[in-house]
C-alpha cells in the first residue's frame, strides 16, 4: 500500500517465514542460544543446497525468511530433520515433498561462497522486549530513535560510517510481541521499569558482515558466521537487513568471536 516512491527500494523476491520450534532433544549441557542452535540443522543444510535466507532473530525466537520459489528446496532438504507444517486459515496442516514434487528443482553446483569482511564497532548493546499494554508509554520515544535521532557521520572521503560507534536499532512486532534491540547509551532514555531483558542483563556486541551492500542472491552468509560460533557453543542473535547482516554476541565473547571469524577467513584462502 506504500505509494511508489525514487526514495524507497524494494528486493524483487517475495520471501516466506520459517519458525523453527524445539520438540525439547536437545542436547543436555547445550547453551547456545539464537542462531547458534539452528546452525547445523536449518542453517548449514540450507546453505549447502543454495538457498539465500534472512535471518532475524528476536527476544522471543528465531525465524528464517526464504524466497518463495526456494520452497521446495527447502522442504526436501528439511523434511528428513524436521516435522514440516504450513499455516492455513489459522490451523497448522503438515507438509510432505509429495506436496511440492512437482516444482521441485535440483539445485545446480554453485561456486565457493565469498568470505564477507566483518567489523565489531565498540557500541554495547541490549535485546530487550517489552510489554504490549505498555507501548503507548514509550511511543514518543521509539518514535524519536527510529525516524529523528542522528546517525554517526557519513566519511564522504572512504564512502563509509564511522564504525567505531555504530547507530543500530531493531524494532518487531511479530504475533502481538515486542523485540528491540538498542546501544546501551539509548536504552538509558527509556523507563527502566518498562523494558525486560532476561534476569542476567547482560550487554552484546555486535559484528556486522559485509564490507558492501549484499544483496539476496549469495548464499551461506549466514552459515559462514553461524557454524564456527555454534561449534564454540557460543550465542548469537541474527539480524539480516536490506544491506548488512549483523550478529550480535556476548560483551565477554567478542575477543573469541573476532578470533574464530579471523581464523575462517584465513582458512579461506
Amino acid at each position: 500500500e506504500l505509494p511508489p516512491s525514487e526514495f524507497m527500494q524494494v528486493a524483487d523476491s517475495t520471501w516466506l517465514v520459517l519458525s523453527v520450534i524445539s520438540n525439547g532433544r536437545e542436547p543436555p549441557g547445550c547453551q547456545a542460544t539464537g542462531v547458534t542452535k539452528i546452525a547445523r540443522s536449518v542453517i548449514a543444510p540450507l546453505a549447502e543446497h543454495h538457498v539465500s535466507v534472512l535471518m532475524l532473530s528476536t527476544y522471543q525466537t528465531d525465524f528464517i525468511l526464504v524466497r518463495e520459489r526456494d520452497l521446495p528446496v527447502v522442504i526436501h532438504t528439511l523434511a528428513g530433520e524436521f516435522d514440516i507444517y504450513k499455516e492455513e486459515s489459522g490451523e497448522s496442516v503438515p507438509v510432505t515433498c509429495d506436496d511440492v514434487s512437482n516444482g521441485f528443482l535440483k539445485p545446480k553446483p554453485a561456486a565457493s561462497p565469498t568470505l564477507h569482511p566483518v567489523q565489531s564497532p565498540q557500541t554495547r548493546f541490549c535485546v530487550l522486549t517489552v510489554a504490549p499494554d505498555t507501548l503507548p508509554a514509550i511511543a514518543t520515544m521509539l518514535i524519536d530513535v527510529l525516524f529523528y535521532s542522528h546517525s554517526p557521520p557519513w566519511d564522504a572521503a572512504t564512502g563509509s560510517q564511522d564504525l567505531d560507534s555504530i547507530t543500530f536499532f531493531s524494532f518487531s512486532l511479530i504475533e502481538g510481541y515486542i523485540s528491540i534491540v538498542m546501544d546501551a547509551e539509548t536504552q538509558k532514555r527509556f523507563p527502566s521499569d518498562l523494558l525486560l531483558t532476561s534476569s542476567t542483563g547482560e550487554l552484546w556486541r555486535m559484528v556486522r558482515i559485509g564490507g558492501q551492500p549484499l544483496g539476496f542472491d549469495e548464499c551461506g552468509i549466514v552459515a559462514q558466521i553461524a557454524e564456527p560460533l555454534a561449534a564454540a557453543d557460543i550465542s548469537a542473535y541474527y539480524i539480516s537487513t536490506f544491506n548488512f547482516d549483523h550478529a550480535l554476541v556476548p560483551e565477554e565473547g567478542i575477543a573469541e568471536v573476532i578470533q574464530l571469524l579471523q581464523q575462517r577467513q584465513e582458512s579461506g584462502r
